[in-house]
């Protein structure tokens, strides 16, 4: 059986024990799961509070003890000795057929991961870097530029890697998603009566409000699109809000938008799903998405997104949705009518038909199982 390490250097500031980490990151756990159920041999090593391993589903998580929790002393430095190298010595120890990195992040560690393991195919994954400029751009080449591989939710999200010179022109580029969901479709009666959402449409928007997911273009949006549609609602869910500010005051500036949208602020994950459920359009115009898991969710339970025309998204969203051109209001506006004016029944049936056909764990663990064969020589 093909033997895999997936590892990852960013450290866990919380310094939480190994058992609660993997609680706390179903998105590793999850994937993992799906990789190991596809036929792979897999190892999960991630720098920890202490030593430990952990089996589950078929997978093993090694975790390395980084040296902070009782942090030792430089001599010449004086400060707390990082012993990443921990790491790194643990992966060449278990002599895997493929390393997995998550992660442009830590390029130095990389550099001496790649070092380490100079005949081992070594795969990158992105998980929304943006290309460095300056000192850290050259930092980054040296640290990436002899990769075998890189990962990215879409090709094109490969080009300004390129370009910059991070990645060799020759350097292999997979098309795999970052992670899926257990989401589901569900009565959606029921989901409106637990949430309080409604409308005809019900128009769900999530995320933070921030420039880079634009709520400001959602209100304009919806705005114009309201008078053809006179029952429609506009549910906001979020996070994180530098923009709240100019949200309320954008809203409070409209008799329709301060009739039909309303701003429910943060959730737990787990209360999403009735929100998702209750839902019809799923809305997010972002700038730039690594890979929307919100929108995944979105399809996992029937609702049809309407989200902006960047590489990521379309390969998401597929034929289930409309992709309108970045902080285009009047395309996003025609978009949301054309949208809701659709029969629901085959509307709901595409979206969640999409997440069957390309986005669920098992079309993930399958993919990257591709991918390690792929650069093992075993395809």
């Amino acid at each position: 059986m093909l033997s895999v390490v997936q590892v990852s250097f960013i450290p866990e500031a919380e310094r939480r024990d190994p058992e609660t980490l993997l609680a706390a990151w179903p998105t590793l756990v999850n994937v993992a799961a799906s990789v190991a159920r596809a036929g792979v041999q897999l190892t999960v090593v991630l720098a920890a509070v202490r030593d430990q391993m952990i089996e589950r589903d078929g997978v093993r998580y090694e975790f390395v003890d980084d040296g902070r929790a009782v942090p030792r002393r430089s001599p010449v430095r004086g400060g707390p000795v990082r012993r990443s190298a921990d790491v790194i010595d643990h992966v060449v120890a278990l002599s895997p057929d493929v390393v997995h990195l998550h992660g442009f992040v830590r390029p130095l560690l990389a550099r001496r991961l790649r070092a380490a393991l100079r005949h081992v195919p070594l795969l990158v994954q992105d998980h929304g870097s943006h290309v460095p400029t300056g000192a850290r751009r050259l930092f980054w080449r040296l640290a990436f530029n002899e990769v075998d591989a890189v990962a990215f939710a879409a090709r094109e999200q490969a080009v300004p890697f390129l370009d910059a010179g991070v990645l060799r022109r020759d350097t292999t580029v997979f098309e795999l998603f970052e992670d899926s969901t257990c989401l589901g479709i569900g009565d959606r009666d029921a989901a409106r009566a637990a949430t309080g959402l409604f409308g005809d449409p019900c128009i769900l928007w999530t995320g933070r409000l921030d420039a880079n997911k634009d709520p400001l273009v959602v209100l304009d949006a919806f705005e114009h699109a309201a008078p053809q549609l006179p029952d429609a609602r506009l549910w906001c869910r979020y996070g994180d809000a530098p923009l709240l500010g100019a949200v309320e005051r954008r809203i409070a500036a409209s008799p329709i938008l301060r009739e039909r949208v309303t701003l429910l602020g943060p959730c737990t994950h787990a209360e999403m799903e009735a929100h998702y459920r209750a839902a019809e359009l799923f809305v997010q115009p972002s700038h730039r998405e690594g890979c929307s898991y919100s929108t995944i969710e979105a399809l996992a339970c029937g609702v049809t997104p309407v989200v902006s025309d960047i590489p990521s998204m379309r390969r998401i969203v597929g034929d289930a949705g409309r992709c309108v051109p970045l902080g285009d209001v009047t395309a996003l506006a025609a978009a949301i009518v054309e949208v809701a004016r659709r029969d629901p029944a085959p509307r709901r049936a595409a979206a969640r038909a999409r997440f069957e056909s390309a986005l669920s764990y098992e079309h993930v663990g399958r993919a990257l199982r591709r991918a390690y064969e792929t650069m093992a020589g075993r395809a």
